[in-house]
């Protein structure tokens, strides 16, 4: 194999597949990436963990002899990044070696027979559907935070899409820890209808949003089973991110968010977000809540740490109904409150054991639940 290709292409294209590449691997094949040269003069470069690949097709400069070979990602992509700007790259491979050149530079690498390159069979993906990149990247990030990090119930370490008859047809994304709910509501997209739940594994979820950052303007390619799912972005010439689903039952999250909450609190995110940072200040992993005292039209906020003290802050707001006191995770409801934007958000609560009900108002797709902590 021997190609020619600008740096800026390569180094894109690396710094794309290889945050796939795990840093430590058991199967040495698994550290490389495949770079597959075809005649016609595209380059595609695909690596993998098994659970997860990400395929990118790149112009090449020229392509001399097509073939295909693997080689270390870290490796290849340090020094792409160290090449001088503008220089064009030339790629050789033979005897088990590929030759990086570039200017007066020079690297010859170990590389590993492509027949050893283990490829994600996707199968039949009969659910076939494309929305726009930008709704994409948002749903991602207004539920990403809640994803839990617990590894015994490994069904929560994902984002559940599934589709709902509303009072329309809509796509639903959900994430949740157990402590907090997180979920975006978009109108279904044609050809998503008796699609199967799916949950959608917190790596590829990452992965896939990096990827998304260079492709907002286009819509995303959407295909899958019940155990797989392709995301193509770019069109021809583009990415394409494979990933195995979690196999596992997202619990039916419909029954946690209150319906019945009678005492709603309109507050200004920002100031709100501000005034819990800062009493925060004084919490210890201990003492992480914090604590609302809800009277007419205000919001006392309040930390108690036995080490460091204690901090109140006042923040004005619209509430007419009883005051009570409830607790709240400071960083939880921080996570929470990051996530609207605009000049109001409503706390719909009900007592100080209830889960609270919070959204920018009944028209936002964006809605959060969090469970309360005893203060």
């Amino acid at each position: 194999m021997k190609a020619t290709i600008e740096r800026a292409t390569l180094l894109r294209c690396l710094s794309h597949v290889q945050s796939v590449v795990e840093r430590r691997n058991t199967i040495p094949i698994l550290s490389n990436v495949l770079i597959e040269a075809d005649a016609s003069g595209t380059l595609k470069i695909m690596a993998t963990d098994l659970d997860l690949q990400v395929v990118e097709s790149l112009s090449a400069v020229a392509v001399e002899t097509s073939g295909a070979i693997t080689v270390s990602a870290h490796l290849l992509f340090d020094i792409a990044r160290k090449l001088p700007d503008g220089s064009q790259v030339s790629l050789e491979a033979a005897d088990n070696r590929m030759t990086v050149k570039a200017g007066r530079s020079r690297f010859s690498l170990p590389t590993l027979p492509r027949d050893d390159f283990p490829v994600i069979v996707e199968g039949d993906l009969p659910t076939s559907f494309a929305i726009p990149a930008k709704l994409l990247a948002e749903m991602i990030d207004r539920t990403r935070f809640a994803i839990s990090t617990e590894e015994t119930r490994y069904y929560l370490n994902g984002i559940f899409l599934h589709v709902a008859e509303d009072d329309e047809p809509v796509l639903k994304a959900a994430a949740t820890d157990g402590h907090r709910l997180a979920r975006f509501t978009v109108p279904r997209p044609e050809g998503a209808e008796g699609m199967p739940d799916v949950i959608v594994p917190r790596k590829a979820i990452g992965e896939l949003r990096k990827l998304l950052e260079e492709a907002l303007d286009g819509n995303v390619q959407v295909d899958l089973s019940a155990s797989k799912i392709r995301f193509s972005m770019g069109g021809e010439g583009g990415v394409t991110l494979t990933s195995k689903l979690i196999d596992g039952t997202f619990p039916d999250y419909s029954r946690v968010i209150p319906t019945g909450n009678d005492k709603l609190l309109k507050i200004d995110p920002r100031s709100f977000y501000e005034g819990v940072d800062r009493v925060a200040t004084i919490a210890t992993e201990k003492t992480r809540a914090v604590k609302m005292g809800l009277d007419t039209d205000k919001v006392t906020l309040s930390v108690t740490s036995p080490d460091n003290g204690a901090a109140a802050e006042e923040v004005p707001a619209s509430y007419s109904s009883d005051g009570f006191e409830i607790g709240f995770n400071a960083n939880y409801l921080k996570d929470i409150l990051g996530q609207i934007d605009g000049d109001s958000v409503e706390l719909h609560l009900a007592d100080a054991g209830a889960p609270t009900l919070i959204r920018k108002n009944d028209k936002s797709p964006a809605l959060y639940v969090l469970m309360p902590m005893r203060v």
